[in-house]
C-alpha cells in the first residue's frame, strides 16, 4: 500500500482545505511530520484512517460513532467537512471521497439540518487515462478496502501508524495484557473460539452424562421400590465413576431375593388353597343338613295347619256341589232374564210413542191404531197434483220477472246503441284524419334520413380538420425547436474539434516515449512535451459531440417529414368538410335529429290509427245489428207474458183448494206425513208389546219346572246356588290348593333322608361360615403375596432390562465426554497433560510473538550496535499461565532479562524494533500486501545522538525495500537530520500544513 495525495476540508484543525503531496515526500525516503503540541500532527494520520476505514482510532470518533465530532470548529457554516484520499494498493490506484453527516444550514428560513454522511470510491483506468467510479455505499467501499488491505481498522493502525507509547506498554505489560494486544493484530478469534466450542461440548456431553446417570439412579430408586427397599444403592452421584456398575450389581442381588420369594410365596398359596378347600365342602354339608331339618319342621307345621282348615275344606265342597246342580237350571233362568228384560223395553217404547199421539188415540189398541195411519196416508196422496201445481207457480213467476229483467236491459241497449250511432259519421271523419296526418310523417321522416349520415361525415370531417390544424401547430413549433436544436449541436461540435485542434500537441504528446521517434518531427529526444491543460478536450469528447449533433438532425428531419403527414392529412379533411365553422355544423345536424324523430314519432302512429278506424268501423255494424235484434226480442215478449198470466190464475185457484187453512200445500203435506208416521209407530210398539208379555209368561212356566227336576223348592233357590265364573273359579281353586298341600305335607314326611336329618342334632351353618371365611382370607393374603411377589420379580427385570440397556446407551456418550474433556482441558490450559498451563489461543499467539521476535531482532541489533536480542519465552509467570513472555538478552553482560527492566531510551527503540518487527508480520498474515508508507509517531527524544543515528540509519534502510517512512515528533533535532518535512502551522483561525525540503 502506498500513500499518493491527501486533501482535507474541514477536518479536525484544519478550518480550511489542505493538501499532502505523499509521492514528493516520500521521494526522500524519510519524512518528518512535525509542529506544536496541539496543532494536529495526529489529525493527519487519523484523516489517512478516516479515509480507509470511515472512523478514527480510539475517542477521536466522538459523535456518536457517526463522524460528526470531525468537522473543524474553525471551519466556515457552509464549508463541508471531506476527506480525500488516493492511493496504490495491491496494484490498484483508489480514490477514496468521504464525507462525515453535516449539520449544515437550512436553504430557506433559519436554523439547521443534517445531511447524510457520503462515500465515493473510484478507480484510475490507465488504458482510458480516466477515473471511473466503483460505488457509492459505505458498506461495499468498506468490504472493498478491507479485503484489499487484508487488515482491519485496530490492525491498521498498529502496522501503518506505529504508537510506540503503545508498544512500550507492550514491552512492560503481563502475558494477558500482550494477548488481549496480540489477539486483535493478528485475529485469534476462531482459536478462542474452538476453545469455547470444547467447552460447550464439554458441558454438553457432561451434560448428557449427568442426565443419563440420573436416569439410572431413578430405575435404581424403582427397583428399590419395587424390592421394598430391600435393595442397597450405592452412595454415588451423577457423573461419578463406577455408578452404572454398581447399580447393575444392585440390581443383580434384588432380583435372586426377589425369585426366593416368590418360591415361598407359591408354597404357601398350595397350602391356603388346599385348606380353603376343605372348608367349603365342610360348610356345604351343614348346610344341607340345615335345610333339610328346616323341610321337615315346616312339613310339620304346614300338616297342623291343614288339620285346622279342613272343616272349611268339606263346606266348600258342599257348596261347589250345588252350585254344580243349579247349573241346569242356569239355561231356564237366562231365558226368563231376557224375556222379562225385552218386555220391560217394549213397554217403555209403546209409552213413548203413545205420548206423541193426540188424547183421541190413548185407549186405541194397535188395530185402531193401524187403521187411523191408513186413513192419513190415504189423505196425504192425494196431495201429489197440488204440489206439482205450486212448483210450476214458482217456475212462472220466475219466468215472469226474467221477462222483466230482459226488458229493462233491452231498454238500456236500445237507448245506448241509438246515442252512438248518432255521433259516428264525427267519429269516423276523426280517424280519417289520423291516418292520413301519420302517412304524410312517414314520407318526411324517409327524407330527412336520407340527410342525416352526410351530415355527419361532414361533421366529423370537421373535427378531425380542427384536430389536424392543432397537430400542424404543433409540429411547426417541433420542427423549429429541432432546427435550434441542431445548430446549437453542430456550432458545440465545431467549438470542441477546434480546441482539441488547438490542443493537439499536448495529445500526441501524452503518447511520447524517450528513446521513441516522435510522430510528427521523428525525434527520439523530448525535452519539453506538451502538457495538457485544464479543460482539455480529447478525441473522445470530440466523437461525443458529433455524435450528439447528429442525432439532432436526425431528429429534425423527422420532425420535418411529420409536419409534411400532418398538412396532407389537414388538405384531405379541409376539402369535405368545407369552411363551415365545426359549431354550425353540429347545430344543423341536432335540428336535423331533432326533426327526424319527431316525423318518426308521428309516423309511428300510423298503424294505431288505421287499427282504430277498423274497429271503429266493425263496432258501428255491431250495433246496427244489437238495435234490430232488440226490436225483434221486444215484439215477441208480448205475446209470451200474456200465456203466462193465463196459466198462473188457474193455478192459483187450484192451489187455494188444496192448502185449506195453512199457508201452502207442502206444510199441509207435512202436516200429514207426521201424523201417519206417529200412528204406525205407536201401532208397531203395541204390537211387540203383546208378544213380548206372552213370552214372559212362557219364560216362568220353562223355570219353575226346571228348579223342581233339579231338586230345588223355588226358582230363588236355585239362582242362589248358582255361582258366576269369577267365584266358581276361586271356590275351585281354594279346593285345588288344599288338596295340593297335603299331598305335598306327606311327601315332605315321606323322605327318608329329612326323616333322618330331624333326628340328628341341631345344625351350625354360623361357625361353619365362620370357618369358610377364615380359610379364604388366609387363601386372599397368599394369592396377594404371591402376585406381589410375580409383580416384584417382573418389575426388577423389566427395570434391569431397562438399566442394562442405559449403561450401554450411555457408554459411546461417556466414551465421548472423556475424549472431549480431555481436548476441553488441553485447549483451555486445564489440563494435567498441559504442562505450561497454555491455553490453545495462547498457544497461536506464542507462536506469533516469536515471529515478532525474531523480526525485531533484526533491526533491535542494528540500533544497539548488536549489545540486545529479543527473545520469546513461555515460562510461566508466577500463578499465570505461559506463553507470551518477552525477554531481551544482553549481549554484554550475556544474562537474559524482562524487557520491563529496560532503561527508557533502551525501551524506545526496543518498541520501535518491535513495531517494524509486528508490521512485517502482518503483512504476512493479511496476504502479503505490501506497506510501502509507515507512520512512527513519538520517542525519538529519550535517545542519545549515537542511538538517534542508528535509529534513523534503520529507518533509512527500511528504503531498500522502496518504502517511505514519516516520523511524528517536535524534537528539534531531527528537524536538522531529516530534510524532507511536513509541518503543521497552528493558527487563530486553524491550522495549515506546509511542505518543505521534499523533491
Amino acid at each position: 500500500m502506498r500513500l499518493h495525495r491527501l486533501t482535507v476540508t474541514a477536518f479536525g484543525p484544519f478550518g480550511g482545505t489542505q493538501t499532502v503531496d505523499f509521492d514528493e515526500l516520500s521521494a526522500a525516503g524519510l519524512f518528518l511530520l512535525h509542529g506544536p503540541t496541539g496543532a494536529g500532527k495526529t489529525s493527519v494520520l487519523d484523516a489517512v484512517c478516516y479515509a480507509l476505514y470511515g472512523s478514527v482510532p480510539g475517542a477521536r470518533q466522538g459523535g456518536g460513532g457517526q463522524g460528526t465530532a470531525l468537522r473543524s470548529d474553525h471551519a466556515a457554516p457552509a464549508t463541508r467537512t471531506e476527506v480525500v484520499l488516493e492511493l496504490t494498493v495491491a496494484g490498484r490506484r483508489l480514490e477514496i471521497t468521504r464525507q462525515p453527516p453535516w449539520e449544515r444550514p437550512k436553504k430557506r428560513g433559519t436554523g439547521t439540518t443534517l445531511d447524510k454522511a457520503q462515500t465515493w470510491l473510484r478507480e484510475y483506468d490507465p488504458t482510458a487515462r480516466a477515473w471511473k467510479d466503483l460505488s457509492r455505499s459505505h458498506q461495499e467501499i468498506g468490504e472493498e478496502i478491507t479485503q484489499l488491505l487484508g487488515m482491519s481498522r485496530e490492525q491498521f493502525c498498529q502496522v501503518v501508524l506505529l504508537p510506540q507509547g503503545d508498544f512500550a506498554r507492550f514491552l512492560r505489560a503481563d502475558a494477558e495484557a500482550r494477548g488481549k494486544l496480540l489477539g486483535r493484530l493478528f485475529d485469534t478469534r476462531r482459536f478462542a473460539d474452538v476453545e469455547k466450542r470444547l467447552a460447550e461440548r464439554r458441558r454438553a456431553t457432561e451434560a448428557q452424562v449427568r442426565d443419563g446417570d440420573a436416569e439410572l439412579l431413578a430405575d435404581a430408586h424403582r427397583m428399590q421400590q419395587a424390592a421394598d427397599d430391600a435393595m442397597e444403592l450405592p452412595e454415588l452421584t451423577p457423573g461419578e465413576p463406577g455408578l452404572a456398575e454398581a447399580v447393575l450389581g444392585a440390581a443383580a442381588v434384588a432380583r435372586s431375593t426377589a425369585r426366593e420369594q416368590l418360591t415361598v410365596a407359591e408354597l404357601t398359596l398350595t397350602a391356603a388353597e388346599s385348606a380353603q378347600a376343605a372348608a367349603d365342602r365342610a360348610l356345604d354339608d351343614v348346610r344341607e343338613l340345615a335345610r333339610l331339618q328346616r323341610r321337615h319342621a315346616q312339613a310339620r307345621e304346614r300338616a297342623a295347619r291343614l288339620e285346622e282348615g279342613a272343616e272349611a275344606y268339606r263346606e266348600a265342597q258342599a257348596r261347589m256341589e250345588r252350585s254344580r246342580k243349579a247349573e241346569a237350571v242356569a239355561p231356564a233362568l237366562d231365558l226368563r232374564e231376557s224375556a222379562e228384560a225385552e218386555h220391560r223395553r217394549a213397554a217403555a217404547a209403546e209409552a213413548r210413542a203413545r205420548a206423541l199421539l193426540p188424547e183421541t188415540y190413548a185407549d186405541e189398541g194397535a188395530a185402531g191404531l193401524a187403521a187411523a195411519a191408513r186413513r192419513a196416508a190415504e189423505e196425504l196422496g192425494g196431495l201429489d197434483a197440488a204440489r206439482r201445481a205450486e212448483r210450476r207457480l214458482a217456475d212462472l213467476l220466475d219466468e215472469r220477472a226474467g221477462l222483466d229483467r230482459q226488458e229493462r236491459a233491452d231498454a238500456d241497449l236500445l237507448q245506448e246503441a241509438e246515442a252512438w250511432l248518432d255521433g259516428w259519421e264525427e267519429r269516423r271523419t276523426a280517424l280519417q284524419d289520423r291516418v292520413d296526418s301519420a302517412q304524410r310523417a312517414a314520407a318526411l321522416a324517409e327524407q330527412l334520413g336520407e340527410r342525416r349520415e352526410p351530415a355527419r361525415q361532414r361533421l366529423r370531417a370537421a373535427r378531425t380538420r380542427d384536430q389536424l390544424a392543432q397537430d400542424t401547430d404543433r409540429a411547426v413549433d417541433r420542427v423549429r425547436t429541432a432546427h435550434g436544436e441542431t445548430l446549437r449541436a453542430k456550432q458545440h461540435w465545431l467549438d470542441l474539434k477546434e480546441q482539441r485542434l488547438t490542443g493537439i500537441a499536448a495529445e500526441l504528446a501524452a503518447n511520447l516515449t524517450d528513446g521513441e521517434p516522435c510522430a510528427v518531427c521523428g525525434a527520439t529526444e523530448h525535452p519539453a512535451p506538451a502538457r495538457k491543460v485544464a479543460g482539455h478536450v480529447d478525441r473522445e469528447a470530440e466523437e461525443h459531440a458529433l455524435t450528439a449533433y447528429q442525432r439532432a438532425d436526425e431528429q429534425r428531419a423527422e420532425d420535418e417529414r411529420r409536419l409534411g403527414v400532418v398538412r396532407e392529412a389537414l388538405a384531405a379533411a379541409t376539402a369535405e368538410a368545407g369552411d363551415t365553422p365545426t359549431g354550425q355544423l353540429e347545430e344543423e345536424l341536432a335540428d336535423l335529429e331533432e326533426r327526424y324523430a319527431q316525423a318518426r314519432s308521428a309516423a309511428a302512429e300510423l298503424h294505431a290509427a288505421q287499427e282504430r278506424l277498423r274497429q271503429a268501423g266493425q263496432e258501428h255494424e255491431r250495433r246496427l245489428a244489437a238495435r234490430q235484434e232488440t226490436a225483434v226480442r221486444t215484439a215477441s215478449r208480448v205475446g209470451h207474458r200474456e200465456r203466462l198470466d193465463r196459466e198462473r190464475a188457474a193455478l192459483e185457484e187450484e192451489l187455494d183448494r188444496a192448502r185449506g187453512s195453512l199457508e201452502s200445500v207442502a206444510a199441509r203435506a207435512a202436516q200429514l206425513e207426521r201424523r201417519t208416521a206417529l200412528l204406525t209407530d205407536a201401532a208397531d210398539a203395541a204390537r211387540v208389546a203383546e208378544d213380548t208379555a206372552q213370552r214372559l209368561k212362557d219364560a216362568d212356566a220353562r223355570l219353575a219346572d226346571a228348579a223342581f227336576r233339579a231338586g230345588f223348592d223355588t226358582p230363588q233357590a236355585a239362582a242362589d246356588a248358582l255361582l258366576d265364573r269369577a267365584a266358581h273359579r276361586e271356590l275351585q281353586r281354594r279346593l285345588d290348593a288344599w288338596q295340593h298341600e297335603e299331598a305335598a305335607v306327606r311327601a315332605v314326611l315321606a323322605e327318608a333322608d329329612t326323616a333322618a336329618a330331624a333326628r340328628e342334632p341341631r345344625a351350625d351353618p354360623d361357625a361353619a361360615q365362620q370357618a369358610a371365611d377364615e380359610a379364604d382370607r388366609r387363601l386372599r393374603h397368599a394369592a396377594s403375596a404371591h402376585d406381589a411377589a410375580e409383580r416384584r420379580c417382573a418389575d426388577l427385570d423389566r427395570l434391569s432390562a431397562r438399566a442394562a440397556a442405559s449403561v450401554r446407551r450411555l457408554a459411546p456418550l461417556r466414551e465421548e465426554y472423556d475424549r472431549v474433556a480431555r481436548m476441553a482441558g488441553l485447549a483451555a490450559g486445564t489440563s494435567a497433560d498441559n504442562e505450561r498451563r497454555m491455553r490453545l489461543e495462547s498457544y497461536v499467539l506464542a507462536a506469533r510473538l516469536e515471529q515478532v521476535a525474531a523480526a525485531a531482532t533484526v533491526r533491535l541489533r542494528r540500533m544497539s550496535s548488536g549489545r540486545y536480542t529479543l527473545v520469546h519465552s513461555d515460562d510461566r509467570t508466577g500463578r499465570g499461565r505461559s506463553g507470551l513472555g518477552l525477554h531481551v538478552v544482553d549481549a554484554w553482560t550475556g544474562r537474559e532479562r524482562d524487557t520491563a527492566t529496560l532503561s527508557g531510551g533502551e525501551t524506545f527503540f526496543a518498541s520501535l524494533a518491535l513495531a517494524l518487527g509486528l508490521a512485517d508480520v502482518v503483512t504476512d498474515e493479511a496476504g502479503g500486501v505490501r506497506l510501502d508508507t509507515l507512520f512512527i509517531d513519538e520517542g525519538f527524544g529519550s535517545l542519545d545522538d549515537q542511538t538517534l543515528d542508528e535509529v534513523l540509519d534503520v529507518l533509512d534502510s527500511l528504503r531498500e525495500r522502496d518504502r517511505s517512512v514519516g516520523i511524528v515528533s517536535h524534537v528539534a533535532d531531527l528537524r536538522r537530520r531529516i530534510h524532507a518535512q511536513l509541518e503543521v502551522v497552528k493558527g487563530r483561525s486553524g491550522s495549515a500544513l506546509r511542505l518543505r525540503g521534499a523533491g
